[in-house]
């Protein structure tokens, strides 16, 4: 068994950031519990985590685990630890300040902790780790990808799929509900609520595409504001798969049932790019979260609007490919500019690629596989200041507030 449950890449939780605030409360709470007895605590954040961790609200997510008044944080933002751009330090301290134990660790993605670095493959159903591989089974068994889904998964997928459904309903309509300033420092006003409005003065497709742009910056406002949202496969792109879905359930009157299969077939998409690459932009730059993003909501609409096994293939490849090398330059380090706006145009190449895949008879040269080996590639590849520092590209240009 190779591939693990696609519960992990669809986690509900506070954003902004998987890397940066889920993963580090996570560990605060392990260690917390490990250490109740403690008199002190001192967290380091390490390179990308460091950098970026301020405008993350990783200290706050920290904090409120470890308390302000026990805990005192050390930010390293030139120190890069060798297994992971990624990394924090926890230690325990007695009442006379000396250390009795401390932990590293680092956030590798999607809100996902590894002592090495590595991602190590926990809850592991799927005896397939390549498209290819499972594309020839639904071919063979003449099943499509949410039944290989649900052959492997527990039978209690299909209840959580429905959970995570609705809290990226709630996140769409809270964020269509919700106007004012971002928290942050770049006085950034939030506007999927009057994209919304505006967007019901226009008719056909052109209403449709502006419903998209509301309905993913929604969500992507919530989790820049700390809201409650779904990793899809990040915080960072959790606008995309949310804003498609959203849409064809209100343009296609699509039943809960077909909508949830469809989400069953881009956590499937996630699980093979992390698998095979990465989903952490600290690790393969934003190309490893709007182009994931984009690739999930892609096939999930294929399959929604009827496409083969080999069109949703397609339409999966098509999202990727044409992300590859999008650097990660947040603008003070805030999941915020150009994060909120990467969503909407995710969830709009998303919707392009879906018909352009549906149009085709799902025959291409260059593979999903490929294309995802060739995002490992050219992440790996990337100067680390393009890959969440905030210290390259936009961010570079903009400066720091």
């Amino acid at each position: 068994m190779i591939m693990e449950s696609i519960r992990e890449i669809f986690k509900i939780g506070k954003g902004p950031s998987s890397s940066h605030t889920m993963a580090p409360s996570k560990a605060a709470k392990m260690f917390k519990e490990g250490h109740p007895h403690a008199s002190s605590y001192v967290v380091t954040l390490y390179g990308s985590l460091a950098s970026t961790g301020k405008g993350h609200m990783t200290d706050v997510a920290v904090l409120e685990v470890l308390g302000a008044e026990r805990c005192r944080i050390i930010w390293e933002p030139s120190i890069f630890l060798p297994q992971h751009p990624n990394g924090i330090k926890f230690e325990a301290l007695d009442s006379a300040g000396s250390v009795i134990d401390s932990w590293t660790t680092f956030s590798i993605g999607g809100g996902d902790l590894s002592d090495t670095g590595e991602r190590i493959t926990r809850n592991e159903i799927y005896p397939h780790n390549k498209m290819n591989d499972i594309l020839n089974w639904c071919q063979d068994s003449g099943r499509t990808f949410w039944e290989y889904v649900d052959l492997h998964e527990e039978s209690d997928i299909w209840d959580y799929l429905r959970e995570v459904w609705g809290v990226m309903k709630d996140s769409v309509e809270r964020g269509l509900d919700t106007e004012g300033v971002l928290p942050g420092g770049l006085n950034l006003s939030r506007k999927a609520a009057s994209f919304y409005i505006k967007a019901k003065g226009y008719q056909g497709s052109m209403q449709r595409r502006s419903m998209t742009f509301s309905f993913a910056l929604a969500v992507a406002e919530e989790n820049a504001a700390g809201g409650v949202i779904v990793t899809a496969p990040t915080c960072g792109s959790s606008g995309v798969l949310p804003g498609v879905l959203y849409l064809n359930k209100r343009s296609y009157e699509f039943s809960d049932t077909r909508i949830i299969r469809a989400l069953a077939t881009a956590g499937l998409v996630g699980n093979l790019i992390k698998k095979n690459a990465s989903v952490s932009g600290a690790e393969v730059g934003c190309q490893g979260e709007i182009g994931s993003a984009c690739s999930m909501a892609a096939a999930a609409g294929v399959q929604l609007f009827g496409g083969t096994t080999a069109q949703i293939e397609y339409g999966a490849s098509i999202g990727i490919e044409h992300f590859l090398g999008l650097t990660c330059d947040p603008i003070c380090g805030l999941v915020q500019i150009p994060c909120i706006e990467r969503n909407a145009f995710g969830a709009t190449r998303a919707v392009d690629a879906n018909m352009y895949a549906l149009l085709s008879d799902g025959k291409h040269l260059v593979s999903f596989d490929n294309v995802v080996e060739a995002m490992k590639r050219t992440g790996h590849d990337l100067p680390h200041l393009y890959k969440e520092t905030a210290e390259g590209g936009l961010a570079s240009i903009i400066g720091k507030v």
